[in-house]
């Protein structure tokens, strides 16, 4: 299935790496983010938060709390055996992640792997973020390539869906 596509783009965690992060952690670092702006949340959810942050005049703040894990956790995370595909692909390459794009930097150069990738789009590269086809869409442009000569490799149903609505191919890592 791959050997049909001009490039190929890949999800961070879960894919290429494991990040280590406490993500009730995270959740209640942006939680406290919110108390202090005296705003309660319609949701406890870390996504669901980030979403709402903008309307509360949080985002800045929300963004930076989870970078802040994300970017720790890029440090310690661990190589999977996907990123060895990466490594050897002849193909242009990129990664789209829902983490933010320094987190993807720094797990990419911890394991060196920055010399295999292009185009990094992390959540905070354009204003939408996965499943939102936006992220993808901008890898695929930093490819030079079209949507349909590309094939993203994820670990989530998040993943496939932003395949999909960007008209890119999809593949579930192995």
């Amino acid at each position: 299935m791959r050997s049909e596509y001009a490039g190929v783009v890949y999800d961070l965690d879960g894919t290429l790496v494991d990040l280590v992060v406490d993500w009730d952690a995270v959740a209640a670092d942006v939680q406290t983010v919110y108390t202090d702006a005296g705003v309660t949340p319609a949701d406890r959810d870390l996504w669901t938060m980030l979403g709402e942050a903008r309307e509360h005049g949080l985002y800045e703040a929300v963004e930076a709390a989870i970078a802040a894990h994300e970017c720790d956790g890029a440090r310690e995370s661990h190589l999977l055996p996907c990123a060895d595909e990466l490594v050897r692909e002849v193909r242009p390459t990129a990664v789209c992640s829902l983490n933010c794009e320094a987190a993807c930097r720094v797990a990419l150069d911890t394991h060196d792997l920055t010399p295999h990738v292009g185009p990094v789009v992390g959540r905070d590269t354009v204003s939408t973020w996965k499943p939102a086809p936006e992220p993808l869409l901008h890898a695929v442009d930093g490819l030079g390539l079209s949507p349909e000569d590309v094939l993203f490799v994820g670990d989530s149903e998040r993943d496939a869906v932003t395949a999909e609505r960007a008209g890119t191919g999809f593949q579930w890592v192995d």
